[in-house]
């Protein structure tokens, strides 16, 4: 193609040059226009595609889940809805709230120097920040360990140097500082325990800081009557509820016996199975009504990050309606998990958003709960969700955060997990 210049000569372009030209025009204004039509910069909301945690809204972070064969990053929940920021004021045993399981034994946490530990990891944050994001369940496993009380991750009562983590009063004191930085928050802990120096638990968390938030053992309904409302217990102060499992230490050091006031369903593989709801051996049967907290357990025998956001989908919504049947109807009060931000996008965020919703005000959701509103009463909520309204009461902020290893597709070291049971083999020989 030639056309005349203004000096009389003329200027002739290849037709090749021309049609490559108009290409690469097309190609730009077209991800041009896609790119200013997709969300960025913290409006993308969940489920909806992201490249990078910056692309999503609060509350939110850029994940995927090859588990379930979506390899494409979209954003997903990593924050829960505070329940008493929407509906206040009922007994606290009418609430659903999220535990984690071992929350100390957290992905990347420095062993002992020059041991390599040789155990399984169930969480990527921190307790701080685990409670930061909504979690009000912390499940702690407590031993006797170098003279002290430590958080292990062992098997047969005994801690060893290859599967300590801890001191248990550094994670105490973690609990402390968000109980007094946030005065409406109540937090439950479950111990796992293998202490057994005299006076050691009540010691401990006297040492941490803690008695002054304390939840006294007489004080707990104990034939399955309705707990103090949360108002009552954050007016006085009552906003840590300690439970152990061993039960010579309510009477010894006042810490409550966990299966006197809460049933709760088998853990491991058995709490998972589809269909089923067994009890744990030492609950009373689900469907009792002598104990008025229901904790239902949900997390496999063997822990895998990258599972866990299958896991945490479909397959979680159909174990709390079986667990619901089984326990005569009552939906549970904490929802034991590993890895909690893992989903395919609201994963247990949205559960338990739903088990407040019909329980708190009977709506779908929390989210459509109206305050001071009829109970029936629901707001037109679009599905998905917006980001989470965590910070709706203003007691607390939190981000989201993994641990520097943690990716969707992080795995267990197969050479660690198979040098562990070796291990095992060995000293149960």
């Amino acid at each position: 193609m030639c056309w005349p210049l203004l000096d009389s000569r003329t200027q002739c372009i290849a037709p090749s040059i021309i049609i490559t030209y108009l290409f690469l025009s097309l190609f730009f204004s077209s991800l041009f226009l896609t790119t200013s039509s997709a969300c960025f910069n913290g409006n993308c909301q969940v489920l909806e595609a992201c490249s990078a945690a910056t692309d999503c809204g609060p509350g939110l972070y850029c994940s995927n889940c090859p588990a379930l064969g979506r390899k494409k990053p979209v954003c997903t929940r990593g924050q829960a809805t505070l329940p008493t920021s929407i509906v206040n004021g009922l007994p606290f045993n009418k609430y659903t709230w999220i535990m984690t399981h071992n929350s100390f034994s957290i992905v990347d946490s420095p062993p002992l120097p020059g041991i390599q530990r040789l155990t399984f990891y169930n969480q990527e944050d921190t307790v701080t920040n685990q409670l930061r994001n909504g979690v009000r369940g912390l499940m702690l496993d407590m031993y006797d360990f170098e003279d002290d009380i430590w958080l292990c991750h062992s098997f047969r009562g005994q801690c060893f140097n290859f599967t300590a983590f801890q001191p248990a009063l550094n994670t105490l004191k973690e609990v402390e500082t968000f109980l007094t930085e946030n005065p409406t928050e109540i937090v439950t802990i479950v111990i796992e325990d293998y202490v057994h120096t005299p006076k050691g638990l009540i010691n401990l968390f006297t040492s941490a800081g803690l008695v002054k938030f304390w939840f006294p053992v007489s004080d707990m309904p104990k034939n399955g009557e309705n707990w103090p409302t949360v108002t009552e217990m954050i007016q006085s102060n009552r906003r840590l509820l300690v439970f152990t499992s061993d039960a010579s230490k309510e009477d010894e050091e006042g810490i409550a016996y966990q299966w006197r006031y809460m049933v709760e369903n088998e853990s491991g593989d058995p709490g998972m199975k589809q269909g089923s709801c067994p009890q744990r051996k030492e609950s009373k049967p689900l469907n009792s009504r002598s104990a008025s907290l229901f904790l239902q357990n949900y997390f496999p025998t063997y822990p895998v990050e990258a599972d866990s956001c299958k896991e945490h989908s479909a397959p979680l919504v159909d174990t709390v309606n079986t667990c619901f049947k089984a326990a005569g109807n009552m939906l549970p009060n904490f929802v034991a998990v590993n890895f909690y931000m893992r989903s395919e996008g609201g994963g247990v965020f949205d559960v338990v958003d739903k088990m407040n919703g019909r329980t708190l005000c009977g709506c779908d959701t929390i989210t459509a709960c109206q305050v001071g509103a009829p109970f029936g009463s629901c707001k037109n909520i679009a599905v998905p969700s917006k980001s989470p309204g965590t910070n709706t009461g203003g007691s607390f902020t939190g981000y989201v955060q993994f641990a520097r290893s943690a990716s969707p597709d992080h795995f267990p070291n197969c050479l660690l997990v198979l040098s562990f049971y070796f291990l095992l083999i060995a000293i149960l020989l």
